[in-house]
């Protein structure tokens, strides 16, 4: 069996490098199915920065043109094709760089749909072990932040380090071509002390961003975590406690971030000296020049502007390598929950389940199973039954004896530790995880819904259903004139996780979802434990009536309501300890049996 390691907060590699070019790695497919118009952008970006490079060139020889004795028309010695193509040199330069973000608009846009899908769909993917052990609030936010970060690397990477790179290329090369080497020499040593003082400086405060966005995500899911549970917070009076801990989390982040805008500062001082050096470096050799005879007053402002062009992208390339550090880093967090190994796969060669009898059901087959959710504590022990087609099996016992377990294993939610579980002959390991989940519905002890409608809800069963269908699985469920009496009928909003309704109401609109599924198997896991006396009675017989010929799974607690059943089993401890139908049990005057008195006189109590 393949396990994932689910620490959020899991270390990575000290190879920093090794682990930002895997980011990219991973990056590149996404992108690489846009070959041609990362092509064409690309191309666009070097004609922008030739362009750019042409324009300070022309205003040289504008300005040695000019360059006359006084008194001489100027329209003489400036050739109005200077002009003219000084214009249009600084009107290509911006058409082409509006062109490169146009095409590469949709590269960007779609590499992050196609990654957060394909995210979401992994995650639906992995098993319930690891959704119990990480906070849903951390997750999204790692999503969030990781499909922001593709758009951050995509943009900084094209708009600002490939043309920053491109126009000091171009650059150093005219230095070369037309003056003295020096001034190439200087320009690319102020670089690279610029470069390597910003990766080191960087990579030293880097630990701060780390640590604000773990206290960020730990903030935000003690929010969440705080707000999804307002009844709770609510009951105990706990306002001011949940606002301590949020506040604790907040007060950290904050220490932490003024750690970071502080090495910032440091940062951005030493940045502005190693440039300053250069640009005065450069001007004194070009005057020099101009003093000797052998450079003119344009070479002297050719040389000026292009430093300026060349620094100005590197005013903000610490900002751009600390969002771009940033942005790898969150993409990591992104990739890892995608490269999260799934605890329940299907296997190569599954194959879809096959009901024999639809009308019926499947013959279920649990064959000396047992399962534990750690391995110090068995939860399920080697433990044997048979549900027939078209036949209703109930499973009873006290709380924690492991009847819930089994639906979880049924669903494949789990994989059994020892021995196998068969649905018509076919181990459930073998068949494809969504057909099994088809054929299969399931009326939970705890309902959730979700934060839509009413029709939604009931709809969840079977897509695309019908207005009709679900209206008539509304009034199988008893639930119809209840909705009916809603300002909003079917289009009433049921709130976070169903809280506008009551916990009977809820699971009558979870009743009808799985009566609108209609699987082969039914599985009602303490299914009218949240129902009042008179509606359980109403709705129990609309239940015997959908179990009659299909195989059912009962799980209860109230043994009244599995009377009818073909066949009981009482667990105790993981453990079958008795079995048989209502009658037989009784009859037997075990465990079953007491269980009967005990609540035939907790009955008579109330009454």
């Amino acid at each position: 069996m393949r396990r994932a390691s689910y620490d959020e907060n899991s270390v990575r590699p000290d190879n920093k490098k090794a682990s930002d070019w895997k980011v990219i790695a991973n990056l590149l497919p996404y992108l690489w199915a846009f070959k041609w118009r990362v092509g064409l952008a690309l191309t666009c970006l070097i004609a922008a920065k030739v362009a750019n490079l042409g324009v300070p060139i022309l205003l040289k020889a504008l300005i040695d043109a000019m360059s006359v004795p006084l008194g001489v028309e100027a329209v003489l010695v400036v050739p109005v094709s200077l002009i003219l193509a000084y214009g249009l040199l600084r009107l290509s330069a911006s058409i082409f760089t509006e062109l490169r973000e146009l095409l590469f608009s949709r590269v960007t846009e779609s590499a992050v749909r196609t990654v957060a899908l394909k995210v979401f769909e992994h995650l639906h993917a992995l098993s319930l072990r690891f959704h119990l052990s990480r906070q849903t609030g951390g997750m999204t936010r790692d999503i969030e932040r990781g499909t922001r970060g593709i758009q951050s690397l995509i943009s900084y990477s094209l708009y600002s380090i490939i043309p920053t790179i491109v126009e000091l290329c171009l650059v150093l090369g005219y230095f070369i071509w037309a003056y003295n080497y020096l001034f190439a020499v200087i320009t690319l040593i102020a670089l690279v002390l610029y470069v390597i003082y910003t990766i080191v400086v960087t990579e030293w405060r880097t630990q701060y961003r780390r640590k604000m966005n773990e206290l960020d995500s730990k903030a935000n899911q003690r929010a969440i975590d705080s707000l999804i549970n307002f009844e709770t917070v609510k009951y105990f009076g706990n306002e001011q406690y949940e606002s301590k801990r949020y506040d604790e989390n907040l007060h950290r982040y904050r220490e932490a971030a003024i750690k970071s805008q502080r090495s910032l500062a440091l940062l951005n001082a030493g940045q502005q000296t190693i440039i300053a050096v250069g640009l005065i470096l450069i001007l004194w050799l070009a005057t020099q020049g101009v003093s000797d005879g052998v450079m003119t007053l344009g070479d002297l402002v050719l040389v000026n502007v292009l430093m300026i062009q060349l620094y100005i992208p590197l005013n903000f390339l610490g900002v751009i390598y600390r969002e771009i550090k940033q942005a790898l880093t969150d993409m990591d967090r992104m990739f890892s929950l995608l490269g999260t190994n799934q605890e329940i796969a299907d296997d190569p060669n599954a194959s879809d389940l096959s009901i024999a009898n639809q009308s019926l059901g499947p013959r279920v087959i649990f064959d000396q199973v047992s399962f534990s959710y750690e391995p110090a504590r068995g939860i399920i022990k080697n433990i044997s039954f048979e549900v027939s087609p078209g036949q209703t099996t109930a499973v009873v016992g006290h709380s924690g004896a492991g009847k819930s377990t089994l639906a979880r294993l049924l669903f494949r939610f789990y994989d059994v530790t020892d021995g196998a579980i068969y649905l018509d002959h076919q181990n459930i390991k073998s068949v494809t995880q969504k057909s099994l989940r088809q054929a299969i519905g399931i009326v939970p002890q705890d309902t959730v819904l979700f934060n839509d409608t009413v029709a939604h809800n009931i709809a969840y069963g079977r897509p695309g259903a019908t207005q009709e269908q679900v209206e008539s699985a509304a009034r199988l469920a008893q639930i119809h004139e209840f909705i009916m009496s809603l300002p909003d009928g079917y289009q009433t909003t049921v709130g976070e996780r169903g809280l506008k309704l009551s916990g009977g109401e809820k699971q009558r609109v979870a009743i009808a979802r799985t009566l609108l599924k209609n699987p082969s198997l039914l599985i009602f896991d303490e299914a009218t434990s949240a129902l009042d006396s008179e509606t359980e009675r109403a709705i129990q017989k609309e239940l015997i009536a959908l179990a009659q010929n299909r195989s059912t799974l009962i799980i209860a607690h109230r043994l009244s309501t599995i009377i009818h059943a073909h066949q009981i089993l009482v667990m105790d401890d993981g453990c079958i300890i008795e079995r048989g139908t209502h009658e037989e049990l009784l009859a037997y005057g075990g465990r079953y049996a007491e269980m009967w008195r005990v609540q035939q006189s907790q009955i008579e109590l109330i009454s």
